[in-house]
């Protein structure tokens, strides 16, 4: 074949495509046209019946050299897509997203405001295992300026038979120890059930990775008004995280805070894999503060000082750490928690680093 026919054919092939731009644009605008028609009947827009007509009808009118299977497939992208362009792209927009809220929101935490622009430290035990214990870590942090005490009540653990927290005797040692020390209370909550009861003894409920898509969890906490922390879950996906706190706003609650707290990934050098990329991109998709989770993410006490480092320079609202007494006896994840002299080493890196200022 000469160049000559090459380019002629090519010039079909062009003229072609733009035959079918103009047609594919042509359905879609009939595709909206009758959407609008159907909305105004109180109908609903996808009509299986009529989807199966169209694609008997390819099938019966294909001459080919294309099989039937691949026009139905191209045809059936092309009804989605006009499906969607039926929708109202303001009304299918998330409550979560930008294009719902521009302006960030701001979570109040008995006046310590998260989504500010002020980066803010949240500290405590892994678990709740006495009063001393969670009094004893609390005053070194009220001694720094620290307020937002984290501790775990309801532990989920992989195996059965490790410590699974002391319930509400643990909320209630931790509410116990708050109100001495003016503090605010962030723990997790895993039942439905105990929702209720938890908003009395905890200032945030903290919905942790094993949770995240218990979406009966998410609904009862966003039919309270108590603040929410979630996690994102261990193998989540970005948009499977975002559409978690989407069934917590759907259901009315606004005062969400999301956390990355690393994922499961094939590397065993630490615990989990920390997604750093992960808080620009929430930034920039939805409009709620976020935190980053630098104890449950690498599992080793000495990677907390740099990776809080850099997720305090990505721009994370705050930053979780855990903080035991003597975490040898620690009865949970001992490996990951920071002793007392551990913890005030840490703040004063990252205040001499210049990128945390209480």
């Amino acid at each position: 074949m000469s160049n000559e026919q090459l380019d002629a054919l090519r010039e079909q092939l062009d003229d072609v495509n733009m035959q079918l731009l103009d047609l594919i644009n042509e359905r879609a605008r009939i595709a909206q046209e009758i959407g609008q028609v159907k909305s105004t009947a109180g109908q609903k827009r996808f009509d299986p019946v009529r989807e199966r007509n169209m694609l008997d009808m390819i099938a019966e009118n294909n001459k080919g050299p294309f099989e039937t299977s691949t026009l139905q497939h191209l045809f059936k992208q092309i009804f989605q897509a006009s499906l969607e362009l039926q929708e109202d792209d303001n009304r299918k927009a998330l409550l979560v997203s930008r294009k719902k809220k521009a302006e960030n929101t701001v979570v109040d935490l008995k006046g310590e405001k998260v989504g500010d622009g002020q980066q803010r430290l949240i500290m405590g035990p892994c678990s709740v295992e006495s009063y001393e214990q969670v009094y004893e870590v609390a005053s070194a942090m009220k001694k720094e300026g620290l307020t937002l005490l984290r501790g775990g009540a309801f532990k989920p653990r992989s195996s059965p038979y490790d410590f699974q927290g002391l319930g509400k005797e643990g909320l209630e040692i931790l509410k116990r120890v708050a109100d001495e020390l003016d503090m605010t209370v962030i723990s997790e909550v895993m039942n439905p059930q105990d929702v209720e009861m938890a908003t009395k003894y905890v200032d945030v409920i903290q919905i942790g990775a094993r949770n995240m898509q218990n979406f009966d969890l998410l609904k009862e906490v966003g039919s309270h008004n108590t603040p929410v922390l979630l996690k994102r879950g261990l193998s989540a996906t970005i948009d499977e995280f975002v559409k978690a706190a989407e069934y917590i706003i759907a259901n009315g609650n606004e005062n969400i805070i999301l956390c990355e707290r690393g994922i499961r990934t094939y590397e065993k050098a630490t615990r989990n894999t920390l997604d750093i990329s992960a808080v620009p991109i929430l930034k920039q998709e939805t409009h709620l503060p976020i935190l980053v989770d630098v104890t449950h993410s690498t599992g080793r006490r000495d990677l907390l000082e740099p990776t809080a480092k850099a997720a305090l320079a990505i721009g994370a609202d705050g930053v979780m750490a855990e903080v035991h007494p003597d975490p040898a006896v620690a009865l949970s994840d001992s490996a990951q928690q920071m002793d007392i002299p551990q913890f005030q080493a840490f703040l004063e890196s990252l205040r001499e680093s210049g990128l945390y200022k209480l």
